[in-house]
């Protein structure tokens, strides 16, 4: 089961504020004011995500995510408790991919003792790749522009799951080499060197370069790994 990410809670109460009318503020579920309240948290991080790319996160303040997306800078804090918590969020559905694949992908690999049964384990990342590339773009472009920058601020969640996936391709990355079929390198400069690409390539491909069919990097990565690390 996924672990839902730390930063995504409900807001504490304001000073002062009956909890009891904070937790009912959004109405019942599904209902008009529910509805309007996901509304306006979306036109919120929208505005983020816009404002983000353009400028990268240091550069942003709520007063600029507010005016952009035509809200009073004080309603900010009806929806998020701070940026890091806006930034969660706002990766959140492209974390819980990523994490649920490279999760999968590890599975796999314990018991995968050919080329074949690893290329299958190592499909299901770059399957999700491509889904994440055309349901999340934005969403991944910013974790890519952000995920090597200092961990302060509202940073902080992107570069938390760069160190999750970091992690992942080591772990996956040793698995691989014991079953004799990547080439000992030392795994952590094997791994990282993978992500390192990867990451290259997917931020390429968000940014319009020339790199042929975006929907192919995928599978010709995985090729590339394979038959490039291969024992």
């Amino acid at each position: 089961m996924t672990k839902r990410s730390p930063y995504i809670n409900p807001p504490p109460s304001r000073p002062g504020a009956d909890p009891s009318l904070e937790v009912r503020r959004p109405g019942p579920p599904g209902g008009v004011r529910d509805t309007n309240r996901r509304e306006k948290a979306a036109a919120i991080k929208e505005a983020a995500l816009t404002l983000f790319l353009e400028r990268g996160i240091d550069a942003v303040s709520v007063d600029d995510i507010m005016k952009r997306a035509g809200m009073a800078k004080g309603g900010f804090y009806r929806y998020f408790e701070t940026q890091t918590a806006l930034v969660a969020d706002l990766i959140e559905g492209a974390r819980q991919l990523m994490v649920q694949a490279l999760e999968a992908c590890s599975v796999d690999l314990r018991t995968a003792a050919t080329r074949d049964a690893q290329f299958a384990a190592y499909r299901k990342v770059g399957d999700v790749v491509a889904t994440l590339l055309m349901e999340h773009p934005g969403e991944v472009r910013l974790y890519l522009q952000e995920c090597r920058a200092p961990a302060t601020g509202p940073r902080v969640p992107i570069v938390e799951l760069s160190k999750v996936v970091s992690r992942y391709a080591i772990s996956i990355t040793a698995q691989a080499q014991a079953h004799r079929i990547l080439k000992p390198i030392p795994v952590p400069v094997s791994a990282l060197t993978v992500v390192g690409a990867a990451e290259r390539l997917l931020l390429a491909v968000l940014q319009e370069e020339d790199i042929g069919n975006p929907l192919e990097v995928p599978e010709a990565l995985t090729t590339l790994i394979l038959d490039g690390l291969k024992a």
